[in-house]
């Protein structure tokens, strides 16, 4: 089976607990990391060990492996970090497999975001500052750096690629902007050591991963069991999601994304998987529909992954505007694509607001929000109860 795991909202729906229950299926499971990079942050939890996934997949408690397809853009200088985090946790590393053609953030990305959004000031997109969005602006702009040009480069071979790009795309890209030249980030930018350290980094990492060739990538696909692609960020932060810009993110955040991969190489997706907590939650700025602050205080919800911080500010809370939102948002994501693809929906965090879904500042039961027009959409409803995979069961009213 070939499974997209897409959270419907602005992330944090438990994409993270649902690639793990699919992972949890096969001794054989390829997680395929496609969009973004290591801004992602998905929680899972089995008995007493818990972890935030950042570039590792969240299959990896399930010894399945991790492959960072040609559309993500790895941080790798972050990878040993997670790895040994997650050693530490688990008693061992998962398997990372890459595109060759995969291209990574780099550090001049990064601290260019930094500058950007802290010179924003109030006026800040709510990035977190791992430079995606530069590092896509990067490549567009014709300067790649793939993780198949790294494994060929020594230390000294890679900080000259990396001066190169600085001097000729990243002074032109900050002559765009109105910057702090007083700024630390900008003085890191004018720093050649900073290319060297990074790029020493990068020499020893990328021995941490398997590199595969394009013509390779659908023979591997095919010696798994099972597929899990595992979306990063949710529906309504996709690049092209107009009504939200700027503050949306660089990659495509639904069904493409999966659709485009497998076609690549003549495959189908059999089952697109929407994930959605029974409310609304938003890490960042921007438009927020039905905002409710009050909403963390009266559930007692704690969510440990979220925590505050200088790039996203406080998670932020809201209702559904009315009970269709959840549906329009997959049938737009859908659309084109709907008469070839089977859906399941999984509801998440149902324990924390007592069994509803909350819709427009009120508590609706499971049993009126999932009316025949909300379930004629999917084949299957998911409900979790807990934070734990092996809890989540099938909705009773399609039994």
């Amino acid at each position: 089976m070939i499974y997209a795991v897409i959270g419907c909202n602005y992330g944090d729906e438990g994409k993270g607990l649902i690639t793990d229950f699919l992972s949890s299926k096969s001794n054989s499971t390829l997680v395929v990391k496609h969009n973004g990079g290591a801004q992602a942050g998905h929680t899972v939890e089995i008995e007493d060990k818990r972890f935030v996934f950042h570039e590792l997949s969240s299959g990896s408690f399930r010894k399945a492996d991790t492959f960072w397809a040609k559309t993500y853009y790895p941080d790798l200088y972050k990878l040993r970090d997670e790895m040994d985090d997650f050693r530490k946790v688990a008693g061992f590393v998962p398997v990372v497999k890459a595109s060759e053609i995969c291209n990574i953030t780099t550090i001049d990305d990064v601290l260019i975001n930094m500058l950007l959004e802290t010179s924003r000031g109030n006026e800040r997109h709510g990035s977190c500052g791992m430079g995606i969005n530069e590092a896509d602006l990067r490549l567009k702009a014709g300067f790649s750096l793939s993780l198949g040009d790294i494994e060929k480069l020594s230390e000294d071979e890679l900080t000259e690629a990396l001066i190169t790009i600085r001097q000729n795309y990243t002074i032109k890209r900050l002559a765009e902007e109105t910057v702090d030249i007083n700024s630390d980030y900008y003085k890191l930018l004018n720093d050649r050591n900073v290319l060297y350290n990074f790029a020493c980094e990068l020499v020893s990492n990328i021995k941490l991963i398997e590199i595969v060739k394009e013509e390779d990538t659908k023979a591997l696909f095919e010696a798994y069991e099972n597929i899990v692609f595992e979306n990063g960020q949710g529906l309504l932060l996709d690049s092209e999601y107009e009504a939200n810009w700027p503050n949306v993110t660089a990659s495509r955040t639904g069904i493409i994304n999966p659709v485009r991969i497998l076609n690549d190489y003549g495959m189908k997706l059999d089952k697109a998987c929407y994930v959605s907590r029974t409310y609304i939650t938003k890490h960042g700025a921007g438009r927020l529909a039905n905002e409710d602050s009050s909403i963390a205080n009266r559930y007692e919800i704690d969510d440990q992954t979220n925590i505050t911080n200088k790039w996203q500010g406080s998670i932020r809370f809201a209702s559904f505007e009315d009970k269709y939102e959840l549906r329009d948002n997959i049938k737009e994501d859908l659309k084109d694509l709907s008469k070839n693809i089977k859906c399941d929906l999984y509801l998440t965090h149902l324990n924390e607001t007592n069994n509803a879904i909350l819709v427009n500042d009120k508590e609706i039961k499971l049993e009126e929000f999932m009316d025949e027009k909300n379930r004629e959409l999917f084949d299957k409803i998911h409900l979790s109860n807990t934070k734990f995979s092996k809890d989540i069961h099938e909705h009773i009213l399609l039994l």
